[in-house]
């Protein structure tokens, strides 16, 4: 009787052990097959992915003194106007600005482009972006004309000009004020006044804001 009981209590125990003794929980079940281990991933077989490498650009930097001046102006006015000394044209100031920092560049005024006190008594060629264009074909001492396909010949402080409808004249001007060039091209920045802007994105602003937009340069003589 003593040794059934005995008998009895230790498979009892042994059964209370499968089930964890002293509290730790049983191990979970283990592959047993060649098919079920090789179901459980080991890390040298997950391959290992890295994000995508950013196109890497070089940026221009300007050592001309006077592209310097330029350009130091352009950053500094393109949002706190310089009105006292120049003037505003309300609602299209893009050219008289224009005109300003090629005045600090060191373009001499002449009969053909001059400021007149206020911008509304200066020359057509010192506040209108058509103007400006005819009258620098008429310059190739001062200006190259560029379109989009030669955007590589383009330097800071040339000038950016966009006809925005393709009508044939141009309806905004503005100051290259920071280039890029990459293994995917030029990205070209350019600040002005009506929109104001210190580093405008060319490509933005002929595709998202003004899209089909026509896009010109002009190459300043150094």
């Amino acid at each position: 009787m003593i040794r059934s009981l005995l008998v009895a209590g230790l498979a009892a125990g042994l059964a209370l052990c499968a089930t964890g003794c002293a509290g730790i929980p049983p191990l979970p079940p283990q592959a047993t097959s060649p098919d079920a281990a090789a179901s459980v991933p080991r890390t040298a077989d997950v391959a290992e992915t890295e994000a995508p490498e950013e196109p890497a650009y070089v940026t221009d930097e300007a050592t001309d003194p006077a592209v310097l001046a330029q350009l130091d102006y352009v950053l500094a006015y393109w949002s706190d106007y310089n009105d006292e000394e120049w003037g505003v044209l309300e609602g299209n100031d893009c050219v008289n600005f224009t005109s300003q920092a090629l005045a600090v560049r060191g373009w001499e005024q002449n009969d053909d482009w001059y400021h007149g006190g206020d911008p509304y008594a200066s020359s057509p060629t010192w506040r209108s972006s058509t103007a400006m264009r005819d009258w620098l074909m008429t310059r190739p001492d001062l200006a190259t004309p560029l379109d989009d396909s030669r955007r590589d010949e383009v330097q800071l402080g040339d000038i950016v000009q966009f006809d925005w409808d393709v009508s044939g004249d141009r309806d905004h001007t503005g100051i290259v004020t920071r280039i890029e060039r990459g293994d995917d091209g030029v990205k070209v920045y350019f600040a002005g006044h009506t929109l104001d802007s210190d580093y405008r994105d060319v490509d933005v602003a002929i595709t998202e804001e003004h899209p089909g937009a026509a896009v010109y340069y002009w190459r300043l003589a150094d």
